[in-house]
């Protein structure tokens, strides 16, 4: 089979492909813009769980898959938040949970850089499928607020920095599982 066209890695690809008009929309400053942007990140998010669970249930488990969805949740998680910041939903210390978020997402790719080619699998752990959970919530809350108001959006920035504190704990497991396989710290 086309890794290519399996069902799964489509799912994925869509949800690269959706990033784009999620950008481009945020910058329209209209309700039905921030229904439309909602409407196509839930889209998005729903295949992050599809796409892992065909591809388990019909054994479609690919290379390219294993590549590209974790590439494709960072890229739409990241998009969203910048976005949020640069349009001014998230300012001040809402701005450092941006950045925490990102940091974390880049020094996990790193890692899995790193460690790839030593033969060391860096796993997603269940904690961290909580972590991206939350953070799916907070978008979702987040690309809505403007359109149902205040008390939204302070929900979704408690729940941002609740995905920050998830964030903070995993980073730091892969960190230690990857400071342990470069020889700091004790021997894997």
């Amino acid at each position: 089979m086309n890794q290519l066209t399996a069902l799964p890695n489509l799912l994925t690809l869509a949800r690269i492909v959706l990033i784009p008009p999620v950008v481009g929309l945020l910058f329209v400053y209209h309700d039905w813009a921030r229904w439309l942007v909602l409407l196509l990140f839930v889209a998005a998010s729903v295949t992050d769980w599809l796409d892992g669970k065909l591809a388990r249930q019909q054994n479609l488990v690919s290379p390219l898959g294993r590549f590209l969805d974790p590439i494709a949740d960072k890229l739409l998680v990241a998009a969203v938040l910048v976005m949020l910041a640069a349009v001014g939903q998230l300012r001040g210390l809402e701005v450092v949970a941006v950045i925490l978020i990102l940091s974390r997402e880049l020094l996990v790719s790193g890692l899995r850089e790193y460690l790839g080619p030593l033969g060391v699998s860096v796993p997603v752990t269940a904690l961290a499928k909580w972590k991206t959970t939350v953070q799916m919530a907070a978008l979702t809350l987040l690309i809505i607020a403007p359109a149902w108001g205040r008390f939204w959006q302070g929900l979704g920035v408690a729940l941002l920095w609740l995905a920050v504190l998830l964030t903070l704990v995993t980073g730091w497991g892969y960190l230690k599982t990857g400071l342990r396989h470069m020889g700091v710290g004790k021997a894997p």
